[in-house]
């Protein structure tokens, strides 16, 4: 065993195992994860249909209907809402969602509430197909049949209601994926996916899921279906959440394009936190908001879905959707109160005996500054209908006043429009020493404070009187709340730190004292999914006391187009993510980070700078999540590189090297030169597909080399795996028989047993059961051959039992070392199809769950191929009987078939991470090619061993 094989192996293993530690740990010390438990009565009513007479599907999934036990009657009676589990999924995943439905729509038992019966709403009933926990992700046409039974599912439900009744549709995982093949329907009134893999599939070794993926992309590109995405964030450890934000529509004009949008439960109102895969659907602060949108969908026209969704599905609605009251001129009686000029509104648990209108002085404009930000928080209230889920009887309005005197100092007389919000969104109340948010709790829903933001244009003033007022007036006050606004600059932060800056050095940003709002720009930081960067904030006091008596400590956002996170920093340093770019994801420039900084502004608690770095363990941890899927189509190419330096070898009239020796030779001459090739591709701007899918990105150059060292000691681990696997069944087979004789070519029997296999294949088992078979069977001829191999090797063997004078063993020292050159050349087979299993192992679970979920009626599609399988067949066949050079050269070759390896393991490099279903097409093609030019003629009998040994 060579030294330097068994330290990479080591080192290999102890890269995986730190790897593993930092990303079991990513998803807690990044956005820790504040859910609230949900509780139900549920009860499944088993539907009739659709069944076997019009799909054969029904024998293996199955429809059922949720009902509250205690709360509402069994029978249809309102919209239908269809929810499709996702991979390993169940039909009662829907209770969260469903029960939380029906306990807002009934205030009691079979009584509908006064918000709900005023409107004339109707209920809705959930259904929710049975997919028997198929194993959906790592399966094409497993994907393919639930898409058939779902659509068999909608029609037998709108049977059941009045002509011209739409479907809402929900999925969770791969079960969006489903939603959106169904797509396009025009009964389908909206879909909502959760936690879904719209861009790129989670498992990429079959080659039919991306075709699926493919077509999905022209529905959410073209199909008019209002579709909203909700992604759990750093929480998910089962998908990238990059990979749920949906694609950017090809039809650039905002009127014309399909309502797509993606929301990441870390920005929802109300949640404010990631959220993990499984939790999605049973999390209370993101399910009661889906429940509502669904009903509220039920009672909406088409037209009107695209802002129901936004209203309750929102992590702030966009400029358009921001409503105002009149703009119609009006003037403001007394009682008011004056704001003096440049100083803040500051109003601490009104009560109705504070003036009612509060006059801030709008600032004159100057050379320097030509526009001003009017900023107002207002807690456990509301503005424009905007507010916590249980607010006080505290309303706020903002107006924009004129006196008639450009120049006057007092608003008296003066006429006042409602001032249109340019941002209008609910932020989180924080607590300074507790956890954000609390672990299995989260935050209150009431606990919310709103923000309003509008941009003013400064007027001419004399002095700083200009004529122009912000007016802030109050209805409701009862003593709970607080109010705090003032003007900023929205002239923003601009650092021009660099990712190599902040892997190096750091930086440290000044921010200015006592601005309620702060924006900083980082336009050169690299914004990426891998990169963690840890912001520290510089406060004025440590003492949480003391940040706890502030009426908003400081709150930190990142935002980016589709996601925007937030991080109270008064406890401790923000880990900023995002998942803006990613790889094999490719959506814009991917440098630039935007933050903003919410604040108070007091003196006790305020922050003085921001200090940024690269934080190395969660990096580390992002990494892992995402690099491994490129592990096993590298690991391939090493394998077929390795293969090729020892084929060369044996072809050049030397004893053919052992998968140890080519190995070895393999990491001394050919290793360092891929690393830096690996390098050197990783820097130029190719295709997301290819590679690692970083796209040039030099600072992410470093990660290709890297892999492949380690991918090279797993191929290591895996070969010392294997020959624990074969050293104990060699020892038991030295006591047995002879070494099985060559008859010539593939005899009677032989034929027999392979139509026999290929008959299974075609009818009743995936290819992918017989090339396990396949394996099986070669690891035991590997097996057999070290036995010979040591019978004859071992110098006291006993007599009889393999000794070197029995006479069933050759005698030509020649005939000994062809002996070990077909044994080696059996090794590396064994080790290329070791590799290939991980790519064939997904069907094979898929399969296995549904004969155990289904039995063996239910129809397996796809998978039935004889000419997948039929090359592997012959070759470890033939391996098994074969006393003749095992792959030895044809005279009409141009070139040695062996050079095919090398491009074959190029695409496994340029492709195995992305496509790794390419990489097997690829090996299959070679496979089959040295099968029909160098196995067959000698497989059906026209060489022998004596003619090719002599």
């Amino acid at each position: 065993m060579a030294r330097i094989l068994s330290g990479l192996a080591l080192l290999s293993m102890f890269a995986v195992f730190i790897s593993y530690r930092a990303a079991s740990d990513s998803a807690n010390i990044l956005s820790p994860q504040g859910c609230r438990m949900s509780y139900m009565s549920p009860s499944y009513l088993l539907q009739s249909g659709p069944n076997t007479s019009t799909t054969a599907l029904a024998r293996r999934y199955s429809l059922w209907l949720y009902r509250e036990v205690g709360w509402e009657s069994t029978e249809p009676h309102g919209m239908p809402v269809l929810f499709i589990p996702g991979n390993a999924g169940s039909s009662h995943q829907v209770r969260s969602i469903a029960s939380s439905a029906a306990r807002q729509f009934y205030s009691s038992p079979y009584t509908t509430s006064p918000e709900f019966s005023s409107r004339g709403m109707k209920p809705v009933d959930f259904y929710a197909v049975e997919f028997n926990e198929d194993l959906s992700a790592f399966h094409g046409p497993t994907l393919s049949s639930e898409t058939a039974y779902a659509s068999h599912a909608i029609d037998h439900i709108l049977s059941m209601y009045p002509p011209g009744t739409s479907i809402i549709l929900m999925g969770h995982s791969m079960g969006g994926i489903v939603a959106t093949s169904i797509l396009p329907r025009p009964d389908v009134a909206a879909l909502i996916t959760m936690s879904t893999p719209h861009t790129i599939p989670p498992a990429r070794f079959d080659r039919r899921i991306s075709t699926i993926y493919s077509h999905n992309r022209k529905t959410l590109a073209h199909d008019p279906t209002p579709i909203l995405s909700l992604c759990g964030g750093a929480g998910d450890l089962m998908i990238p959440s990059e990979f749920c934000i949906l694609p950017p529509s090809e039809t650039p004009e905002v009127g014309q394009a399909p309502y797509r949008r993606t929301i990441f439960t870390s920005a929802l109102e109300g949640c404010w936190t990631s959220v993990g895969h499984q939790v999605m659907v049973w999390c209370h602060q993101v399910r009661w908001r889906v429940a509502r949108a669904a009903l509220e969908l039920a009672a909406s026209t088409s037209g009107e879905r695209p802002s129901v969704l936004d209203h309750w599905l929102s992590d702030g609605p966009l400029p358009t959707e921001i409503p105002v009251a009149s703009n119609a001129e009006q003037s403001l009686p007394a009682p008011h109160e004056v704001v003096p000029s440049g100083a803040q509104l500051v109003l601490r648990s009104p009560t109705a005996s504070v003036s009612r209108t509060h006059f801030l002085p709008v600032p004159a404009r100057t050379v320097d500054i030509a526009k001003k930000t009017f900023i107002i928080y207002v807690s456990q209230a509301s503005i424009l209908g905007k507010g916590p889920a249980h607010p006080s009887l505290l309303s706020v309005s903002i107006r924009l006043c004129h006196t008639a005197s450009p120049f006057t100092e007092s608003p008296s007389g003066a006429s006042c429009a409602s001032l249109r919000p340019d941002k209008l969104r609910l932020l989180p109340g924080t607590h300074p020493g507790r956890p954000f948010p609390l672990p299995n709790e989260g935050i209150d829903e009431s606990d919310g404070v709103v923000l309003f933001e509008a941009d003013l244009l400064l007027p001419e003033g004399q002095g700083e009187a200009t004529g122009q007022w912000v007016a802030v007036s109050l209805t409701g006050a009862d003593g709970h709340g607080w109010i705090l606004g003032g003007f900023v600059d929205p002239q923003p932060i601009t650092n021009e730190l660099s990712v190599y800056g902040a892997l190096w050095t750091g930086a440290s940003i000044e921010l200015p004292p006592k601005s309620l709002r702060v924006d900083i720009k980082l336009p050169r930081l690299l914004s990426h999914a891998l990169f963690v960067y840890r912001a520290t904030a510089v406060l004025s006091s440590a003492s949480n006391k003391a940040c706890a008596a502030n009426l908003l400590p400081p709150l930190l956002r990142i935002s980016s187009p589709s996601e925007s996170h937030l991080y109270p920093l008064a406890n401790g340093p923000a880990l900023l993510h995002s998942h803006a770019e990613a790889p094999f994801v490719h959506r814009r420039s991917s440098h630039g980070m935007n933050l903003t900084l919410y604040s108070s502004a007091e003196p006790a608690c305020s922050v003085e700078a921001l200090v940024f770095h690269v934080d190395s363990w969660g990096t580390l941890g992002r990494i892992a999540t995402r690099a491994w899927a490129a592990l096993p189509g590298w690991a391939l190419g090493v394998v077929l590189c390795a293969w090729f330096f020892a084929w060369s070898i044996g072809e050049a009239g030397a004893p053919m090297p052992s998968v140890l020796q080519s190995l070895e030779l393999f990491v001394k001459k050919a290793l360092p030169t891929l690393l830096a090739i690996s390098f050197g591709l990783a820097l130029l701007p190719l295709p997301a597909d290819y590679l690692l899918g970083n796209s040039g990105e030099a600072v992410l150059a470093p990660l290709a080399p890297v892999l492949l060292l380690i991918a090279t000691g797993l191929v290591c681990v895996s070969w010392f795996i294997l020959l624990a696997l074969i050293w104990p069944f060699s020892r038991i087979l030295r006591s047995t028989g002879r070494e099985r004789d060559d008859a010539g070519g593939a005899g009677r029997s032989t034929l027999l047993s392979m139509l026999f296999v290929c008959v299974l294949v075609f009818f009743f088992v995936p290819w992918q059961v017989a090339f396990l078979a396949c394996w099986i069977l070669h690891i035991s001829t590997c097996a057999r051959r070290a036995s010979f191999l040591t019978r004859v090797l071992t110098p006291c063997a006993t007599p009889g039992l393999g000794s070197p004078t029995s006479p069933s063993l050759p005698r030509k020292p020649s005939a000994l070392q062809l002996a070990a050159d077909v044994h080696h050349h059996n090794e590396h087979i064994l080790l290329l199809m070791t590799w290939l299993l991980p790519l064939v192992a997904p069907v094979l679970a898929v399969w296995v769950r549904t004969l155990a979920a289904s039995g063996l009626t239910t129809p397996f599609d796809g998978d039935h191929s004889v000419l997948t399988i039929a090359p592997y067949l012959v070759l470890i066949d033939y391996a098994s009987w074969t006393r003749g050079p095992l792959l030895p050269r044809e005279s009409f070759e141009p070139f040695s078939i062996r050079w095919l390896l090398l491009p074959t393991a190029a695409i496994a490099f340029l492709f195995g991470a992305r496509r790794t279903y390419e990489v097997f097409d690829w090996v299959w093609a070679f496979v089959t090619l040295i099968v029909v030019v160098r196995v067959g003629p000698r497989y059906w009998g026209r060489a022998s061993w004596s003619a090719a040994s002599s």
